[in-house]
């Protein structure tokens, strides 16, 4: 069984790890490295931090960041999600990405959004089950390794802020 609790500081060294885990695929991010744990924590909404522990041990994370800087955006946030390969297709990730909805809406956030490389079905339709909803494909829209990559950009609308 899985615990969702509110992330620690002292959890980076489990986080890092599920992050770099998921970079190696090639599948979850632009990202090629890790951030460091201050441009981790710099960067993502302190409500919004969320790992899924068990057996003592951080099977998955999910935080919100903000999208932009201007007022008017304040409540549009984008997601991350990351599963441990360990842990994957048991629940994990619907159960951080469902807690971290309800966050999003006692925070007044009532837009999040995502993009996902088409290639990451398992993530896609994940977020289908939990209410995100396809906006489009952005082509072409990055490299990553020297590669031209698309990505399928998905949001969630809430039913109650906004």
């Amino acid at each position: 069984m899985v615990d969702i609790r509110a992330m620690r500081p002292d959890d980076w060294s489990e986080v890092h790890a599920i992050y770099a885990e998921g970079i190696a695929t090639g599948d979850a991010t632009f990202e090629t490295e890790p951030p460091s744990w201050e441009e981790f924590d710099r960067g993502r909404f302190r409500h919004a931090r969320l790992v899924a522990v068990e057996d003592d041990s951080i099977v998955g994370w999910a935080t919100l960041a903000a999208t932009s800087t201007r007022a008017c955006y304040s409540g549009v946030a984008e997601h991350s999600l990351y599963v441990a390969e360990r842990a994957r297709g048991r629940g994990v990730g619907r159960a951080l990405l469902t807690k971290l909805v309800a966050a999003a809406d006692e925070a007044d956030i009532w837009t999040i959004q995502t993009s996902i490389f088409p290639e990451n079905t398992a993530s896609l339709a994940l977020h289908e089950k939990v209410g995100f909803r396809v906006v489009g494909r952005r082509e072409r829209i990055a490299q990553l390794r020297g590669i031209w990559r698309d990505t399928i950009l998905l949001e969630r609308r809430s039913p109650t802020t906004g």
